[in-house]
């Protein structure tokens, strides 16, 4: 497992230096170049256009520009964005990054969570009406066109019933008289979300292994213990309201993309569920006298989650897709509409920035699915 470890790593290394060569490679064949937006002013003189070309290492050779360009990105350095300066491009994607993969990832595992459990509970009891009608609803769901679905989630629940924000990141009359940043805020949900997750799985994860008797509630006791403490904690440190506040733009993007998406996996999990019902150790754990629950979620549902694990990681490597569309329409400060608004006013360093950080995101995706595989499926084994 070292062994592969070490090889697909050597691999994503040489495929993102792959993929730091073709987006040189395409930036430089347009036409022109980015140094066109300052060139232009007819202000300017031939020297100082002369030296502006040669600051931004215009005038230097193909292979030259190349190298440096490699460097510079290999260091994190793409330069200052245009559209926010004089900020430095991975000052801008360190800032929305994190908007946006909390607000997809948390999307994406309610989804994929949802659509599993829903998969699988109609592949078992498969014939019912309730296939059928789930069936429909969430097909109708998945084919639904986007910007409709969330510009009608946002007439109806913010605009109508008044009860989530409409859109963007924060209310500016309740941060006008705000003592603390709103990326301070934001950044300490990201930490205490991220300890409190791996808290409840470390416990979901020991409760599994105690007497069937008491394992619903030794989970649901620690659930409640976590959470508790959690909400204690944000209590305690004077920013709970503004933490709140946030909190609340979020609800509404994360329902409306859980709600498209989740059909795509609960019909992925379905037929794969139906396909693993079929295999012979199905048919002998049954001979065996096992309870259905266990023959069920122990041996059918662990296998039929390899391709689900396959989509839910392929996902989440191309969220800023779908980010572009969502965010626009939440208003929501991402690295979507960051990408949407820099492609508009010709930010070329912002772009390349944030192009970089989908194909790296990617790659890293694709290694995760594959350490995922060996852990989930114990047939598989990389030497």
């Amino acid at each position: 497992m070292r062994r592969y470890l070490l090889v697909r790593i050597g691999q994503n290394i040489f495929t993102f230096f792959l993929f730091l060569t073709i987006v040189f490679v395409l930036i430089d064949a347009q036409p022109g170049d980015y140094g066109n937006q300052f060139l232009n002013d007819p202000r300017l003189t031939p020297e100082q256009r002369q030296t502006i070309r040669a600051q931004m290492g215009l005038d230097k050779p193909v292979l030259e520009r190349y190298f440096a360009w490699i460097s510079n990105a290999v260091q994190g350095d793409f330069g200052m964005s245009f559209s926010n300066y004089p900020r430095p491009v991975l000052d801008v994607i360190a800032e929305r990054a994190p908007r946006t993969l909390i607000l997809f990832l948390s999307a994406t595992i309610l989804s994929y969570y949802i659509g599993f459990v829903t998969g699988k509970m109609l592949a078992w009891r498969r014939g019912g009406w309730g296939e059928y009608a789930a069936t429909v609803g969430g097909v109708s769901l998945y084919t639904v066109f986007l910007p409709w679905f969330a510009l009608m989630m946002l007439w109806f629940w913010g605009y109508q019933l008044s009860i989530f924000p409409l859109g963007k990141f924060l209310d500016p009359v309740l941060w006008r008289e705000a003592t603390v940043d709103a990326n301070y805020v934001f950044n300490r949900i990201l930490l205490s979300v991220a300890i409190a997750g791996v808290l409840l799985i470390a416990w979901i994860v020991f409760a599994g292994r105690l007497d069937p008797k008491n394992r619903l509630p030794a989970r649901l006791g620690g659930i409640g213990v976590i959470l508790l403490g959690f909400i204690i904690y944000w209590w305690s440190t004077g920013v709970f309201v503004y933490a709140l506040d946030i909190a609340s733009h979020l609800i509404l993007p994360i329902v409306t993309l859980a709600i498209v998406n989740f059909a795509g996996t609960m019909l992925l999990t379905r037929n794969s569920m139906l396909e693993t019902l079929r295999e012979d150790y199905i048919m002998a754990a049954r001979a065996k006298g096992l309870p259905d629950k266990t023959i069920r979620d122990k041996h059918a549902s662990r296998n039929a989650l390899l391709p689900v694990v396959t989509a839910f990681v392929l996902a989440v490597a191309f969220i800023l897709d779908g980010g572009v569309i969502t965010e626009t329409i939440f208003s929501w400060p991402g690295m979507g509409l960051t990408l949407l608004n820099a492609a508009l006013v010709e930010d070329i360093p912002m772009v390349i920035g944030a192009l970089v950080f989908t194909g790296f995101l990617a790659l890293t995706a694709h290694l995760i699915a594959d350490i995922l595989y060996a852990v989930l499926d114990p047939r598989i084994r990389y030497s």
